[in-house]
């Protein structure tokens, strides 16, 4: 994986992440750092968590199934894609029965939306990454794009609110970013490998 594609990749997961984050700047309606700052923190802490635990799980069987890993890889990458792109076209109240502010809410929320990257880290584990030297720039950059993301989603909800947020499509960005990405692992696999 090139160091674009890894850029790409964690702009894909972060959507999730940047979605959240409008809808609770809307809520949040003012600027509040220390609230901003941590849910900003665990989305990127949980987005970078997710993959290492999915790799390292999956590195402990990936030779039993090396025939098949770029299938694995884009099966993955693509489903995830497709349900972030038909969530995207479903119709939704722009505020949320949530409070931002609470820990447990913004906890909950990190986790929710880094079960992706869990799937994505699994698939890291097929497409050949090896050792947590190899795991771990992917994973971090990942966790920054995810905090940076976050952090700008929460401005762009308190200061833009409803309206522009709704016409932004941020979930289906990402969805498209990781079906490319999944395709680009299968056709290099079955006809330049």
């Amino acid at each position: 994986m090139t160091g674009f594609e890894t850029w790409l990749l964690a702009v894909g997961l972060a959507m999730d992440c940047f979605a959240v984050s409008i809808a609770s700047g809307i809520i949040l309606k003012h600027t509040r750092w220390k609230t901003m700052l941590t849910m900003a923190f665990f989305f990127g802490f949980f987005q970078a968590l997710m993959p290492l635990i999915g790799w390292a799980a999956a590195s402990l069987f990936s030779h039993l199934i090396e025939s098949v890993d770029h299938w694995i890889a884009f099966g993955i990458l693509a489903f995830l894609g497709i349900r972030m792109i038909r969530e995207s076209l479903k119709e939704e109240d722009c505020r949320r029965a949530f409070d931002p502010t609470r820990l447990k809410v913004i906890l909950a929320f990190a986790v929710a939306t880094s079960i992706d990257a869990l799937a994505v880290g699994v698939s890291f584990a097929f497409m050949g990454i090896k050792g947590i030297s190899g795991i771990l720039p992917v994973t971090g950059i990942i966790g920054f794009v995810s905090f940076m993301l976050s952090l700008t989603g929460l401005l762009f909800g308190i200061k833009c609110g409803c309206g522009l947020a709704r016409k932004l499509r941020a979930e289906m960005l990402g969805g498209i970013i990781l079906v490319l990405i999944g395709s680009k692992i299968l056709v290099e696999h079955l006809f330049f490998s």
